[in-house]
Order: C-alpha cells, then structure tokens, then sequence
C-alpha cells in the first residue's frame, strides 16, 4: 500500500471564486479508479506555508504508477495544476511496521 500525499498553495486568494473553482475541480482525480480514499484537506497548522492537501491510497506500485500515467491525471496537470498552483511538496508512504 502507497499513501500518496500533496500539501499545496494556490496563486488565488484565500476564499476566492478562483480558489473554490480550482478545488472543485480535484474531484476529477478522485475518478481514476486506482486511487483509493482520495481526500482534499485544509491545512491548519502554523508550521508550514501550504494551505491544502490531498490524501490518497494505492494498492501496489502498478497502481500508483497508472494514477500517474492516466489521461485524467495527465490533463489536470497541464490545465490546471501547472499554471495554478503556487507551490507544493509531494510525500509517499509505505506503511512502517517496526515501532511505529
């Protein structure tokens, strides 16, 4: 299992028709069917300078692999990711079994 995680900020104003248009659209990727338990998230600590999230799992590296390469996940980031996104980091787990 792969637990695939975004922290983001958008170039668009906090609260802006903009910024609800462009999370709206992230429903989109929670249609490809080899991601599981897609979330969006708004950050809320003070710890860091991202101000969303999104959370999904993978069954299998094959699946996240296909996450990656889907034509829905490719389109949304040229149209939508690439040009409105202002920042972000990406993280990957696989779960820890030893004292964790």
């Amino acid at each position: 299992m792969i637990q695939h995680t975004v922290a983001f900020r958008l170039s668009y104003a906090s609260g802006s028709e903009e910024e609800r248009d462009f999370l709206r659209s992230l429903d989109a990727l929670s249609t490809i069917p080899s991601a599981t338990d897609f979330e969006c998230l708004r950050q809320v600590g003070k710890k860091n300078k991202f101000t969303f999230g999104l959370s999904m799992k993978f069954a299998s590296e094959e699946d996240y692999a296909s996450y990656c390469t889907h034509p829905i996940h490719e389109e949304f980031l040229q149209t939508r990711w690439i040009p409105e996104v202002e920042d972000f980091i990406e993280i990957d787990y696989i779960p820890y079994r030893e004292g964790c």
